[in-house]
Parts: C-alpha cells; structure tokens; sequence
C-alpha cells in the first residue's frame, strides 16, 4: 500500500472541477460588467448659437448692443476728425489748392524772418536818432485830442451865459 494513491470518489472530483469551471465563468462575466464611474456620460449639452436675437447683458439683444457701439464709435470719430480739422482732399483741384496754401504759408513765414526790427522801421535814413522827431500814432492821437479839450473849455469860457437873473435892488 505503500504505492498506492489515495483514489477520490468521481463525484468529489466533478465537484472540484465543477467549482474551478463555475469560478472561471463568473470572473470573465464579471471582468465585462463595466464600473460605474467609467460608464460613458451624456454628452454635455451644446451652447445655444448665438443670433442676433441672442440677449447679450441688460436685456439688450446682440444687434442693440452693436449698433449702440458702432453709434458711440462713429460719434468718437466724427469728434475728433473736427477737433483736429483732419479732411482727406477728394480731388486733385483740393490737393494742388492745399499744397499751393501751404507753399504760401511757408514763403510768408520766411519773410516774416527777413522782416527788421520796427525800431529799424521807424528811423529816417540820414538823420539823427531822435526820439521827438518821429511821432506815433499814439502820441499823434493824444496830442490831437488833449488840443480839442483845450479849445472846448476856452470856447466856454468866452461864451456869456445867456440866462441873468433881474437884479433887485
């Protein structure tokens, strides 16, 4: 007995092989059951397309908030195109007037720089410089109009009054 083996009744034996076959099964069916945190979601849901319909913020459609900006834009340009007097010269009769314009504007400017000194301007040639020879407008006025006073009053004091009073007594 000694090389015997211990021989296991079949029915013990189909039991072992019926466990092993049953365990077999029930892991390859649970190894396709999905998890449930990794089951796929909905698909998050689309954003509404924009329109000009679309409320944008205060109640205002997109197409009001447009135009109030364009409007605001417009008003903001048209400000400083006359603050700076930019206008953009549509023909060539403009451009040729405007370049002419400042031609002149740069030859007056040069003369202006040529121009002596108006204490030059008021000193005759080949005299002495005298302060009481020429006169100025000012003083030419002030003399003329201090000469009137002054005929005023002695024409006044001339002229008898016409209104006596009866003497009494």
């Amino acid at each position: 007995m000694v090389g015997d083996q211990p021989v296991c009744p079949p029915q013990l034996l189909l039991r072992g092989w019926g466990a092993v076959l049953l365990s077999q099964c029930l892991s390859s069916v649970f190894s396709q059951i999905p998890d449930p945190e990794l089951l796929p979601t909905d698909p998050p849901k689309k954003p509404d397309p924009v329109t000009s319909e679309t409320v944008v913020f205060w109640g205002l459609r997109l197409w009001q908030v447009i135009g109030i900006f364009s409007v605001f834009v417009l008003a903001v340009v048209i400000t400083l195109c006359c603050i700076f007097k930019c206008r953009i010269p549509r023909t060539k009769k403009e451009i040729e007037a405007r370049h002419a314009q400042r031609q002149a504007a740069k030859k007056y400017a040069n003369t202006l720089e040529t121009v002596p000194p108006l204490n030059e301007l008021t000193e005759i040639p080949g005299s002495t410089p005298d302060a009481s020879s020429v006169q100025t407008v000012s003083e030419q006025v002030q003399t003329q109009s201090a000469n009137n006073s002054l005929s005023v009053v002695r024409v006044s004091e001339e002229q008898p009054s016409s209104l006596t009073l009866p003497e009494t007594g």
